[in-house]
């Protein structure tokens, strides 16, 4: 399949300098041509004029636990592609990292997409976190929340934690998540997956936490701990944190406003922090847990002070040239933050093909 997407702004990737009234050639799922190029005549074409087209997007932080993914097998294919574009694709992403779900089910779903059944983004998983004993809720809560009910490895002890990580590991998991784990038991999970060459992702609930996570080598922080007063400490080494601002408003929802302030507050001084003392961000939303749309985590990522291109680099992880992967969205760039990123369907209506990989 050829095709070419004409007329739009190019941001080979979100650190260079874009490329105007461009475009970008495809053959075969792969990037043939990008730039001021001609087009030949034979060349199926859309129109992407006034529209921004950069490498496609990935959430850093999601969950396949809903009730609607179980029992992955017997979705009928139209219906997963359905929910997979409604949760995902439409909203531009192209990648997604689950950090915890029952990963026999999670896998079902990555093997269909894989195998060309179903059209949805790129699955990385982590499969069930790592738990410290008694920390899930009882099933009748689960189910209220809408999530599956599936075993999570409960941590007691450094030894639970490492034969813990092994055995996923041993299933075929790409990372590895923790939960606010004693620093012993972070620590021997976090050996066993870089051993594996895996990373290692931690749900903090406090300041403590994330500096337990930041001494014994987590990769990934993947949430602002918004209860903790604003981050005063130094990021000594490469690591990166998801804030999932927008998560704040799902779970303070119910508290006075003044209280709904303080924690965004919080979250909002704990992210400019982590930039500051050179923390990279990587955008996420725990997905699952909010509404698939992320109008307001890109909000709250400006009212913390990064801009555009600091938002687009936390969402962006491949770069657009020749020979890449066609793996790539088009949107629309405004001034207000909130609609940077509308999702928008060049040219005509109806959606784009399925091949090469975009989010739309």
């Amino acid at each position: 399949m050829r095709l070419a997407l004409a007329g739009g702004t190019i941001y080979p990737s979100a650190h260079e300098e874009p490329l105007r009234d461009s475009v970008v050639l495809i053959d075969g799922g792969k990037i043939v041509e990008i730039g001021n190029v001609a087009i030949p005549p034979s060349v199926e074409t859309l129109d992407c004029s006034g529209l921004t087209i950069a490498p496609g997007f990935t959430n850093h932080h999601v969950h396949f636990f809903e009730r609607k993914w179980a029992d992955a097998a017997s979705i009928p294919a139209a219906e997963l592609t359905r929910q997979l574009h409604e949760t995902f694709t439409r909203y531009g992403f192209t990648s997604v990292q689950d950090l915890g779900s029952p990963w026999p089910n999670t896998r079902i779903i990555r093997d269909r997409i894989e195998s060309g059944e179903a059209a949805g983004p790129r699955i990385r998983s982590t499969g069930a976190g790592l738990v410290p004993r008694g920390m899930m809720p009882p099933d009748v809560v689960l189910n209220l929340m809408g999530v599956m009910k599936f075993a999570f490895p409960e941590i007691a002890t450094e030894d639970d934690a490492a034969n813990a990580a092994r055995a996923l590991i041993d299933e075929g998991v790409d990372a590895i998540k923790l939960f606010a784990l004693s620093e012993e038991a972070i620590k021997a999970a976090v050996e066993v997956a870089h051993a594996a060459g895996k990373r290692v992702f931690m749900h903090p609930n406090s300041t403590d936490d994330v500096l337990h996570a930041l001494r014994n080598g987590v990769d990934v922080i993947a949430h602002t701990t918004p209860h903790s007063a604003p981050w005063e400490f130094a990021i000594e080494r490469e690591v990166a944190l998801t804030p999932t601002l927008a998560l704040r408003h799902v779970f303070s929802r119910h508290d006075r406003i003044s209280k709904q302030e303080e924690l965004v507050a919080n979250e909002l001084a704990q992210l400019r922090h982590w930039i500051r003392a050179g923390g990279k961000v990587l955008f996420g939303t725990d997905l699952g847990a909010v509404d698939p749309d992320p109008a307001l985590e890109y909000q709250l990522m400006s009212d913390a002070g990064m801009s555009f291109r600091d938002i687009l680099a936390s969402l962006t992880e491949s770069r657009l040239e020749r020979g890449a992967p066609a793996d790539l969205v088009v949107f629309r760039e405004l001034h207000d933050v909130r609609h940077v990123f509308t999702p928008s369907e060049p040219g005509r209506g109806g959606p784009p093909p399925s091949r090469p990989r975009c989010g739309w």
